[in-house]
């Protein structure tokens, strides 16, 4: 009872063995309801389940999956190299005002700039990149200068005492001393790169991708398909943050001390 009780209660914190007891049973609950409430043009899972079989013997399927995949890596490789360039050079009052800048693109919406970066680019390739890093890039940075803001004075001060300068205290401090939370970030932040994704590939079809696969069964009102294409594209990006996450504490093995 103690136990059951406890799961209600606020602050309360409670063993893996029981939280995952808990997914397992909200997510059958969830995937029941569905079941008795669908019917009509909403799929059940039964037939989603179906869909994502049909969906994974298709020709196309791993070359479209290749494609987004590519696409993303590139984009977010590009974007977290801009990121902190951007971020560390925020340390220089001179540049302050840039990094600022970019943080309040956040509020810029992609739909009336899409015509901009047609402009800008030569080709779709170029275009879907460029429209992924502007995305990405603002909160990317948004997220670096919160720990860089986090940083402890003393850290700054024992530099200081050490006789180092600022160039110096910049490298040991902010890019040598928070590696691993970069990579927190970037794992963070890589939801935003796959949940855009499939938006920017349905702006140019002719490299293929997730998107495009969505877009054409969204067409023919395949919304068994569109609702089996959802749920991969959502098992695929909890893997990779499942991936990531493996990847930090492995590069990063101190940071195990530091959430226990």
């Amino acid at each position: 009872m103690n136990k059951l009780k406890n799961i209600f209660e606020p602050l309360r914190t409670i063993n893996p063995r029981t939280m995952v007891f808990l997914i397992v049973a909200e997510a059958v609950v969830a995937l029941v309801a569905w079941q008795l409430s669908g019917g009509g043009l909403i799929p059940t899972p039964d037939k989603v389940i179906s869909a994502i079989g049909r969906i994974f013997v298709m020709p196309d399927f791993i070359d479209n999956l290749f494609a987004s995949l590519v696409l993303t890596v590139k984009g977010m490789t590009i974007s977290i190299l801009i990121a902190l360039v951007i971020s560390y050079l925020s340390i220089v009052p001179f540049f302050q005002p840039l990094a600022r800048f970019v943080i309040k693109c956040r509020y810029l919406t992609l739909t009336g700039l899409i015509f901009l970066f047609t402009l800008l680019t030569q080709n779709g390739h170029q275009l879907k990149i460029s429209l992924l890093i502007f995305g990405i890039v603002p909160f990317f940075v948004t997220s670096l200068l919160s720990v860089i803001d986090g940083i402890n004075k003393q850290e700054y001060e024992l530099c200081t005492t050490l006789r180092m300068n600022s160039w110096q205290t910049l490298w040991e401090v902010i890019i040598v001393g928070r590696l691993d939370q970069v990579f927190e970030v970037m794992r963070q932040n890589f939801a935003i790169a796959w949940l855009m994704i499939t938006s920017v590939e349905g702006l140019s079809m002719s490299e293929g991708g997730l998107g495009v696969m969505l877009i054409k069964a969204n067409k023919y009102v395949q919304l068994d398909v569109v609702f089996g294409l959802l749920v991969i594209i959502f098992l695929l990006g909890m893997a990779f943050d499942y991936i990531l996450g493996l990847f930090r504490h492995w590069l990063f093995p101190y940071t195990k001390l530091q959430t226990r």
